[in-house]
């Protein structure tokens, strides 16, 4: 948004506007004093969704009320010369529910909400105004009550089974990537009726219908994000910065990247989030008092990043880089120029090697826990296993849903991994225990998990027991067997940076590496995949935005290079 010059906006144009005719000539100078004087170009916001208060009128143009919907603006209202907008913040203290934009170049006023509440103060018939139009844009008839009462329908149905794996990671797929879908399972007695018509036979599920009506038995997740514009394809050649993955690091670098002018594409292999998005509830998060849960941090990271511009490829992985030229090959070929390289991959769950996870991994064994877990879970005696605050978020969220949890911890103690302030909301928990010094030993069901064998290791006795979910958390390994000889890892694969680099004898340049910058000048590495970094979502969204600052460094200094003395 731009301001206009100074002193631009008139008392006799804010007189123009209905909600302040009322309005004696001295109050209306002092408001014209106050607000600011914006221009707007076609598409360009006045106020995202979820944007602190404020009071708009516009003077010229036309404003359109957007909502999103499964990531894209659905226009649910129009604002003309006269109207105002953000009554609902502004009456209610809440954020806007809606966001706002031009449809054409158009000119509005904002006042803040301290400046309206002393023009209000002084003539108390716009705050009754203001509280009325707000009422009418709850309930009215094209008000947001209506809007939810009356939703989009889900862009996709699938038909799959419970403990069909390829059911699972489709659920999840369309679960992180914001779409919003119907699941229905053949044994439901309404399943053909919700389909609209016989279901497909066993050997085509999992199937996916589209809201255009586009079927596909048995699909690849890249088809299904084709199918569904997400993005699959990067849209140039070369990039300033290139990312590779989309967890809070690979985001973070992707928001400041774009917001700072960066052309900037994120390549995530499978859907953005990462591990954080495997979270249940992350209570510990700066500026979420009540706690957000992974996905829907991913979520708003990710409707961010893309509002400033930036790229996000889902369903595509890296095959090699080339380190001397920077060049970033995908799989299925393609190739891309990179000024410079971020690598963002983070880590995988570690895997236990026990008699039975492979073959009921994604049938009851799940490494990680997403909130779309919950349904499976419901009345069930479910068993989570770790220490870590993973694994204790993850215990309370699916103690609002299975009739009990039960963690597995090695160790004698949950305190020295563990956060104080979840060991004791776990206490309070009544549905909750911990058994310390347990581990599994094996897991059984023939279709799906039905029971776990769980060893004693104070007694070495084992026993078994029912299970209707086994939830692993026991820490994570870095992949980065595919990286090239030239960038540097200790001996675990966490990628070494900074002082870390020329410690290890592998840094060439007279200047020192920055801080993030690998043993490749211009190859830079955040979060988890970081060797040494602190195992916190804010730690990666941090060097996700530090990666920024050195970039600019790089590229700043490779200019001054490459200029003539």
């Amino acid at each position: 948004m731009r301001a206009s010059a100074p002193l631009l906006l008139t008392a006799d144009e804010i007189g123009a506007i209905p909600l302040f005719a009322a309005l004696g000539r001295a109050e209306r100078e002092r408001l014209s004093r106050a607000a600011a004087d914006i221009t707007l170009v076609p598409g360009e916001y006045a106020a995202h969704e979820g944007a602190e208060r404020a009071l708009f009128a516009v003077l010229e143009g036309r404003i359109e009320a957007v909502k999103l919907v499964d990531g894209m603006g659905r226009v649910v209202g129009q604002r003309h010369p006269g109207d105002i907008f953000g009554e609902m913040p502004i009456a209610l203290g809440t954020v806007f529910p809606v966001g706002f934009r031009a449809a054409e170049p158009s000119r509005i006023m904002r006042v803040e909400a301290q400046d309206y509440h002393e023009v209000a103060a002084a003539q108390p018939e716009i705050a009754r105004e203001v509280g009325r139009l707000a009422a009418n844009r709850i309930g009215g008839a094209r008000g947001l009550q209506a809007i939810a009462a009356d939703p989009p329908p889900p862009r996709a149905i699938v038909i799959g089974h419970r403990w069909d794996s390829s059911c699972t990671a489709l659920r999840h797929f369309l679960d992180r990537n914001q779409i919003t879908f119907t699941w229905l399972t053949p044994d439901a007695s309404d399943a053909a009726d919700y389909w609209g018509g016989p279901l497909p036979t066993d050997e085509d599920w999992p199937t996916i219908r589209l809201v255009d009506g586009k079927t596909v038995v048995r699909p690849q997740l890249r088809r299904v994000a084709e199918l569904l514009g997400l993005a699959t394809e990067a849209a140039a050649a070369e990039y300033d910065a290139v990312v590779v993955g989309a967890g809070p690091a690979g985001l973070a670098a992707a928001v400041y990247g774009a917001s700072e002018g960066l052309r900037t594409i994120v390549i995530e292999r499978e859907a953005p989030g990462g591990q954080a998005g495997t979270s249940s509830r992350i209570e510990n998060y700066l500026g979420f008092p009540s706690g957000v849960s992974g996905d829907e941090l991913a979520s708003r990271a990710l409707r961010q990043a893309r509002r400033l511009g930036a790229e996000i490829l889902v369903t595509r992985s890296l095959t090699r880089i080339d380190a001397d030229r920077r060049h970033v090959y995908l799989d299925g070929g393609d190739v891309l120029r990179a000024k410079t390289i971020i690598l963002a991959c983070g880590v995988t769950w570690r895997h236990l090697a026990i008699d039975g996870f492979d073959r009921l991994a994604g049938k009851g064994v799940a490494y990680g826990a997403a909130r779309s877990e919950a349904a499976a879970t419901h009345g069930l005696d479910v068993h989570i296993v770790g220490a870590g605050n993973s694994a204790g978020q993850a215990a309370l969220f699916f103690s609002n849903h299975a009739r009990s949890v039960t963690i597995l911890c090695r160790s004698a103690t949950l305190d020295k991994r563990m956060s104080r302030y979840l060991i004791d909301q776990l206490a309070a928990r009544p549905n909750i225990r911990t058994l310390h010094r347990a581990e599994v030993v094996a897991a059984h069901g023939d279709v799906a998990l039905e029971s776990i064998e769980i060893r004693d290791g104070a007694t070495g006795e084992t026993s078994r027991v029912p299970s209707g979910g086994l939830f692993i958390f026991i820490g994570a390994d870095a992949e980065t067997g595919w990286l090239p000889p030239e960038i540097a890892v200790e001996r675990n694969g966490y990628v070494l940076t900074g002082t870390d680099v020329r410690a290890a004898g592998r840094w060439e340049l007279e200047r020192d590496p920055y801080l993030l910058e690998t043993s490749v000048p211009g190859i830079f590495a955040c979060g988890d995949v970081r060797f040494g970094p602190v195992k916190r979502v804010a730690a990666a969204v941090g060097e996700g935005s530090m990666a920024i600052a050195f970039v600019h460094q790089y590229l700043r200094q490779s200019d001054e290079t490459r200029s003539p003395a």
